[in-house]
């Protein structure tokens, strides 16, 4: 069977959820006999070697704009790999809908992966938010497999676009403390900070989380990991509240795993404020990483964290997050004992194996007569 995967970056580039799940997928299907293709920014490599780890790379040009990148190549991407003799394309991102109709004139089975509830995040407004609607709804009618990656999020599907889907979470892997002292980088010791971990946009909920912080009197560090690669006045705004707390801490991007790994590890406690989505992979990584888990009280977040089982929430109010520091510093054990346990949060459909195994079954059913 030969699958071709189409909007994200590329592989091995990992920047975002879905270049890690293209690189935990691709390299999985390629170990059970699938010749993967995966689709690249040309500009973010400066090495295109044609084949990595088994999965063969095409590298297309874009117009590297903010908001035109990322469209503009996935519509190359299609086109080509209409051309070739590809059995199943796969898309990641709602905002491929609309290529659907390319597809269907090439007669190419599809499944897409449609991510989270794009049209309600802020930084689409007005035409950008219209469009992703517009956009998930098209992926619904156009293509052959409907992927969500969370149950909550089928429902959303069903409810909006009254289109059922096939349910494949994101993957994790669990993994120890190896080099704590990897964070005295930053001038950091273990159980003396809370961590934040994503990009700085409005509905990762930074801001927020900063704010109840500055509420406590707290004398741990609040470090925040992450940025984004552009200018924006959203982001200026949360660096520039170092300013007024010195126990604000900004890292920028930590692009070496084994580091961010222990950041998570060694944290008194992790915020996780994301908003809309399903299946976090930050989250999972904290799960995997053995963190206490303050999170958003959303339904995606409670499906991921089994209610309370595996967290604590708080509600999109700043007063509530302080609280919510109160309480757990006033119980530090409690903090400890979710450490120790959040792991077991990383049931098998959080594996990567399993994953794997959900997508060929999907591919499966679409190609039969090329089954694997």
């Amino acid at each position: 069977m030969k699958i071709a995967i189409i909007g994200s970056r590329g592989y091995p580039y990992v920047y975002s959820g879905y270049e890690t799940l293209v690189k935990e997928l691709s390299e999985r299907l390629v170990a059970r006999g699938v010749e993967v293709t995966v689709y690249c920014h040309k500009a973010l490599f400066s090495e295109r070697p044609p084949k990595i780890n088994g999965v063969k790379l095409v590298y297309l040009p874009s117009i590297e704009t903010k908001i035109l990148s990322q469209f503009i190549h996935s519509f190359l991407s299609i086109i080509h790999a209409c051309f070739t003799d590809v059995d199943v394309i796969f898309a990641v991102n709602s905002a491929n809908g609309p290529f659907g109709v390319i597809t269907k004139l090439f007669r190419k089975k599809t499944a897409i992966n449609v991510d989270g509830m794009e049209w309600l995040r802020p930084k689409w407004k007005g035409l950008g938010s219209r469009y992703f609607y517009f956009a998930s709804w098209l992926a619904t009618k156009l293509y052959d497999q409907i992927i969500n990656d969370s149950e909550e999020m089928r429902k959303t599907y069903l409810e909006l676009f009254k289109k059922g889907s096939v349910v494949i979470a994101y993957g994790a892997n669990v993994r120890k403390s190896e080099k704590p002292g990897l964070i005295e980088k930053w001038g950091l010791t273990p159980n003396d900070y809370y961590l934040v971990v994503g990009r700085l946009i409005p509905d990762n909920n930074a801001d927020l989380i900063v704010e109840g912080f500055h509420k406590t009197n707290s004398k741990r560090t609040l470090v925040i990991v992450g940025d984004v690669p552009y200018k924006d006045e959203y982001s200026l705004k949360i660096k520039a509240m170092a300013d007024r707390d010195n126990r604000l801490l900004f890292t920028g991007y930590v692009t070496n795993q084994n580091e961010l790994a222990e950041l998570y590890h060694n944290a008194f406690a992790y915020f996780h404020g994301h908003e809309f989505g399903g299946t976090n992979p930050t989250m999972l990584k904290a799960m995997a990483y053995g963190s206490c888990i303050l999170a958003l009280d959303t339904r995606f977040n409670k499906e991921m964290l089994q209610g309370d089982k595996y967290g604590l929430f708080f509600t999109k109010d700043s007063n509530s997050i302080a609280a919510l520091i109160l309480d757990i510093e006033d119980a530090p054990d409690k903090a400890l004992l979710m450490k120790e346990t959040s792991e077991k949060g990383i049931t098998a459909k959080y594996t990567w194996d399993h994953v794997a195994n959900q997508y060929l079954e999907v591919f499966n059913r679409l190609c039969p007569q090329r089954k694997k």
